[in-house]
């Protein structure tokens, strides 16, 4: 084995073209979904205030939206609702003519060439901002999944080209599964938040869907932070129900889980850099205590260094527009 002065590491960095050359991780526009929060209305477009940049938008707008994101090459989008009226059941999540139902209709017939996701979980649609029916303050799984089925098939019958179920019920991917199959919709696929933890990290999200919980909070069904082999555990129980692609959200402090995921099952794997990640890395640009760019441009490679084949991200038309101008 050569040491110095014969091996120099070095010799490899000092000219900015064989940087490029022997580059182990880049990113492409092929990497990102770019989530969008629609909401009722025409002609809205209402900035988060705690996310920069991302805003709540009509279905109009998010149409004009989806052709600027189909038009930079960016393959998909992912939908969230915040609906026009809330009950105990979140009725509107699983109604035809939801919010969700009708961005789908209104997106796939204006916009060509782009992958429409759509998250499956009722806390934007319950009155109370839990992830499901309620006993009291307890969950009732086994009746929430009987709508989160109904409410992907709904979705999918609109024109979803893949759904997505974020509630971390026990059980909820082999029940959509199944209700898919039933009705013909077999070659649908399914991207499962297979490992969702109970992160600090969605409050500004909380804000965009308009899903902070009334009280209380989701450590029932999201997964406790500490925890590193049940999410081995979470992952392998969405894999057996029929999940064609796993996730693991947050994304950056979680870095050791996506690789983990991804060594152990090899299985075509997304990271959702949340809320929380995208608002620390603007206010530190803003204020000048960090390089936005270049930070979103580290945070975004170190995800997919990590495993990650896909990556959620709010930073999608900006990182694809610095890789424009950068090739330019």
């Amino acid at each position: 084995m050569a040491t110095f002065p014969t091996k120099r590491l070095r010799r490899l960095r000092y000219n900015p073209l064989i940087r490029d050359m022997v580059r182990e991780t880049t990113l492409s526009r092929n990497d990102f979904i770019y989530p969008l929060f629609v909401v009722p209305g025409s002609k809205v477009k209402k900035e988060v205030g705690s996310m920069p940049g991302v805003f709540q938008m009509s279905i109009d707008i998010v149409v004009e939206e989806c052709k600027e994101v189909a038009d930079l090459g960016i393959p998909a989008v992912i939908l969230f609702g915040i609906p026009e009226h809330k009950d105990e059941l979140g009725s509107e999540a699983y109604d035809p003519n939801g919010i969700i139902q009708r961005a789908l209709r209104a997106i796939k017939k204006e916009v060509k060439n782009l992958l429409v996701i759509t998250d499956v979980c009722l806390c934007e649609y319950t009155s109370h901002g839990h992830c499901g029916i309620l006993d009291g303050e307890n969950i009732l799984n086994d009746k929430t999944i009987d709508l989160l089925a109904k409410e992907a098939l709904t979705h999918v019958q609109a024109g979803a080209d893949m759904v997505a179920p974020s509630d971390m019920m026990d059980g909820r991917v082999a029940a959509i599964r199944k209700t898919l199959d039933d009705y013909g919709y077999e070659t649908i696929p399914i991207m499962s938040y297979a490992v969702k933890y109970a992160s600090g990290y969605y409050g500004p999200f909380r804000e965009a869907a308009e899903s902070a919980p009334a009280f209380g909070d989701r450590r029932s069904h999201q997964m406790d932070v500490a925890n590193a082999l049940e999410a081995l555990r979470e992952a392998e129980t969405d894999i057996e129900e029929g999940a064609d692609i796993i996730m693991v959200k947050p994304a950056g402090a979680y870095l050791d889980i996506i690789r983990r995921v991804k060594d152990k099952f090899q299985m075509p794997t997304a990271a959702y850099q949340v809320s929380g990640e995208y608002s620390l890395i603007k206010a530190g640009g803003k204020l000048g205590w960090i390089d936005e760019e270049r930070v979103m441009m580290e945070s975004l490679t170190a995800i997919k260094r990590a495993g990650a084949d896909m990556i959620l991200t709010y930073f999608a038309k900006d990182v694809v527009k610095l890789l424009d101008k950068n090739k330019g």
